[in-house]
């Protein structure tokens, strides 16, 4: 996996993030939930692309408790290798912005390995950017998960009561910009940007249908569970520094 920390070269950018059924793809885990978040020349186009997805297992009640997620939601969602061709062409020739890109990269490489060697692995159409690591050069010693760089940056997440991949993407693209010279090119790109060409790809906008997620209260078991799972992303995370 290429991933690249240096200033960005590439004027498409998709920020993602995934919601998954456990921490581990090794012992069966799957993705759930795709949300990802297009910026052209540090610009948001609109251009999101969100999907929910069955993965044909039980999601552990510690990583439940997190994104409220149920398996009874995503019964009728389709699978990976349903969505894996219009999710590539989404992805093709843009530079991936992830917090803690390995996780994330992880899952979706073991999701291609799963269809078939066809598809290859991330590396094969992207280069990525992970703001863990450029978060933890710039704020040494210090906690950077999303919640305390939305803070530090003064972006508003008081809406992020559970995890959701598009909630985390659209955050992240925030701090992303914050993090990298400011937010003056926050703002959804102009008529005169759309008629130069960017605009033409249609957006993959959110089902009609879509079910609001159900805010969840946890129980203290929930909690501890929810705690172990931090604890052990943190442990994961270290390792891969």
């Amino acid at each position: 996996m290429e991933i690249n920390n240096d200033n960005p070269v590439n004027n498409r950018q998709i920020v993602l993030d995934t919601e998954t059924t456990g921490l581990e793809p090794s012992q069966g885990h799957k993705i759930i939930e795709i949300g990802c978040v297009e910026m052209i020349n540090r610009r948001l186009t609109g251009n999101n692309y969100h999907q929910y997805l069955q993965p044909d297992r039980e999601i552990d009640e510690g990583a439940q408790a997190v994104h409220g997620i149920s398996n009874e939601f995503l019964a009728d969602k389709p699978r990976f290798s349903d969505v894996v061709k219009d999710f590539i062409e989404y992805l093709d020739g843009a530079e991936l912005i992830i917090h803690n890109a390995p996780f994330d990269v992880g899952f979706i490489n073991h999701e291609f390995k799963l269809i078939g060697d066809e598809y290859g692995n991330v590396s094969t159409y992207c280069s990525v950017i992970d703001t863990l690591v450029m978060a933890r050069k710039m704020r040494p010693g210090k906690k950077n998960n999303l919640d305390i760089l939305c803070k530090e940056y003064q972006v508003n997440n008081a809406h992020r009561e559970l995890h959701g991949a598009l909630l985390d993407a659209e955050l992240l693209a925030e701090v992303y910009l914050h993090m990298t010279g400011g937010q003056s090119a926050l703002s959804l790109e102009s008529d005169d940007t759309r008629a130069a060409g960017y605009g033409a790809i249609s957006a993959k906008t959110l089902s009609a249908d879509r079910r609001p997620i159900k805010i969840i209260q946890a129980s203290d078991e929930e909690l501890q569970a929810h705690q172990a799972i931090i604890e052990k992303m943190g442990d994961v995370a270290k390792s891969w520094q």
